[in-house]
């Protein structure tokens, strides 16, 4: 689970939700929050609930634009020591928009640069382009799919793909061993005349694969980080929100067990290589 799943819930309350729910750790997405941009505050965080920090989400949001400042090299830069600061073995970060052009042709270099002098993996996440009437916007500067961006590791995000019109095994096919992330959720392809909506669905709730990219990682002994990401309900307190962290977390353990029976009433899957945040 990632803070980003209870924004605008604070910090401390992302890492409660987490450790009741039962997660191996969490993802904390740079957001407003100062606690967020604190490796000291974040490392008691992680002390007192007894849950890693496995990865940290770059602040690449409309509503983080003013974050650390609008140069987004920096941060990036600023992403990856907070990184290496709390433990995480992983960066997510979006590609640049077209209209960040100095961003863009340093991105490669740095994401290189970064994940060498921190030792740990920036993984660069697939996102969107959007179509209506005929008329597609493309809004990165590589286009949405990272996979010919020559970085060594790569998250695959399932209401992503859903808005792309993809199809999310596809996507882990092509990226091969450089998927080293996933943000567990799903979503539903845009219809003609819809809203572009980014989903980020209960896994099993939309219409991507998301159990066979699972299974497709299980056969492979995959050992990165699978991040639920979901939009939680708004309304419904926090027993509805942990119920729905409870549903994504046994969907991922029983996509993961080791037996061809997975029945749903016994969602454990035992010890396993990758982690659940």
């Amino acid at each position: 689970m990632s803070t980003s799943c209870v924004y605008p819930l604070d910090t401390r309350r992302a890492f409660e939700l987490a450790a009741e729910a039962g997660y191996d750790g969490v993802e904390v997405m740079v957001t407003q929050h100062r606690a967020t941009q604190d490796a000291p505050t974040l490392l008691a965080l992680s002390a007192e609930f007894g849950l890693d920090i496995l990865s940290i989400h770059a602040p690449v949001l409309t509503r983080t634009a003013f974050v650390w400042g609008r140069d987004h090299r920096e941060k990036l830069r600023r992403s990856a020591a907070l990184a290496a600061a709390v433990g995480a073995s992983t960066v997510v970060v979006h590609p640049p928009f077209r209209w960040q052009r100095r961003y863009a042709k340093a991105f490669v270099d740095l994401v290189a640069e970064l994940s060498e002098e921190h030792g740990l993996e920036v993984a660069v996440e697939n996102m969107a382009c959007f179509s209506s009437r005929g008329l597609t916007v493309q809004p990165f500067a590589f286009g949405y799919d990272p996979a010919s961006l020559d970085c060594a590791a790569l998250t695959l995000d399932f209401s992503h793909a859903a808005l792309a019109g993809e199809d999310s095994l596809e996507i882990a096919t092509r990226f091969g061993s450089r998927l080293r992330h996933v943000h567990l959720c799903d979503g539903t392809a845009p219809s003609p005349r819809g809203a572009f909506l980014d989903e980020h669905l209960l896994p099993g709730a939309g219409d991507q694969p998301v159990a066979e990219v699972l299974e497709l990682l299980r056969t492979t002994e995959w050992s990165g980080s699978i991040v639920a990401e979901v939009h939680l309900p708004s309304s419904g307190g926090d027993a509805l929100r942990l119920d729905q962290l409870r549903a994504s977390l046994a969907f991922a353990k029983r996509a993961f067990a080791s037996t061809a029976e997975r029945p749903k009433e016994s969602p454990d899957a035992g010890d396993h290589p990758y982690r659940l945040a």
